[in-house]
């Protein structure tokens, strides 16, 4: 029996339309064929969606006894027997009542998605396993609810619903997300816009890794374009060194991009005690910039600096403009010819510095 596909409709917070989206779909596959039903729903009182789910077919919730109350769960049993094409399953990260079968709303996903029937479901980006900590730094929210991230990785699709951190302060304020009483205290609280907008690019970016790891999966010989910025600076012995790591690390810092910093060493030539120092001191300087420091040992220096390229999806380089004479590099080339031939989207930045005469390349 085939694996039943999952598409993840994700979130920066409550109200962004997740669960419209996912009705609004399979209203549309329904038209063409598809036998769509509604597994679980959460409309929170949101009137848009209560009309939009209308005219999908409805599995019954189980009812549990818990306490001398009635407590009610998604029936996955029920599901399984009514065996639909797509059974659409709101909130994945939902804690189970105690005493169901299964602990967690997303165990019983992958349970439907065993049995063949395709799952859309949704989520917001607070509830992932490995976000949980950044998250309550940003809001001082510690999210109880938690998907691990494999379940998002394993998923088929990912779509993030996106709206601007003012529109969901004006659905809000609107009471298209919660109770009037409750409107105040949520955007004195999370759905402050510093809040919004660090949790939007959180979603956004979650999903950019998700395209390119797909990407780099479906493209063995790595030709494919990069979706993240990645900034290498190629330092070497020459003084110059810190100043192209500086620039690297302001254009990484624009870019919000990872800094990666590489010294490349000739094994026919041993580095003098001073230069050695130099570059110890380029080490330390990428740490304190929270980089990544790669050694090498290569005579072939350009073809180096396009392998850890390629390795590590560099989208910029920075260089030292190079100290050869002409003479030099009429014979021999210069290193920026040998990349530019060497590289593919790729953009390479020649950083121009004094020349030293007692400084090598």
């Amino acid at each position: 029996m085939r694996r039943g596909k999952h598409k993840i409709f994700i979130g920066m917070a409550p109200g962004v339309g997740k669960t419209f989206r996912m009705l609004e779909e399979g209203h549309a596959l329904k038209q063409e064929g598809i036998d769509v039903v509604v597994g679980l729903l959460e409309t929170h009182g949101r009137k848009e969606t209560q009309e939009k789910a209308e005219g999908l077919e409805m599995v019954p919730r189980q009812q549990i006894l818990r306490g001398g109350l009635t407590l009610t769960e998604m029936d996955t049993e029920a599901i399984l027997q009514r065996l639909p094409q797509l059974v659409l399953i709101d909130e994945l990260a939902h804690t189970n009542v105690p005493g169901s079968p299964r602990e967690k709303r997303y165990e019983d996903v992958e349970l439907i998605l065993a049995a063949g029937i395709d799952v859309y479901s949704t989520m917001n980006i607070q509830h992932l396993e490995s976000l949980n900590d950044l998250v309550a730094r940003i809001t001082g929210v510690v999210v109880r609810e938690r998907v691990p991230d494999r379940i998002l990785e394993d998923a088929d699709e990912v779509v993030v619903i996106d709206v601007t951190p003012e529109t969901l302060q004006e659905r809000l304020l609107e009471g298209k997300i919660y109770a009037p009483e409750k409107i105040q205290q949520s955007l004195d609280n999370f759905f402050q816009r510093r809040n919004l907008i660090a949790l939007r690019e959180l979603a956004l970016r979650e999903v950019a890794d998700n395209v390119e790891e797909d990407a780099i999966a479906s493209s063995p010989n790595g030709e494919f374009c990069n979706i993240h910025e990645r900034v290498l600076v190629c330092v070497s012995t020459y003084p110059n060194s810190v100043q192209l790591l500086r620039r690297g690390a302001r254009l990484a810092s624009y870019m919000n991009a990872p800094l990666y910093v590489l010294f490349v060493a000739d094994p026919e030539r041993f580095l003098t005690k001073e230069e050695s120092l130099h570059i110890h001191t380029c080490e330390k300087l990428c740490k304190e910039f929270a980089g990544t420091f790669i050694r090498e040992t290569n005579s072939n220096i350009a073809k180096a600096i396009a392998e850890v390229a390629q390795k590590y999806h560099i989208t910029q380089i920075v260089i030292g403009e190079s100290q050869r004479s002409r003479w030099q590099m009429f014979l021999k080339g210069s290193l920026t010819q040998r990349l530019v031939r060497l590289l593919k989207n790729v953009d390479l930045h020649i950083i121009a510095s004094e020349k030293t005469a007692s400084s090598r390349i």
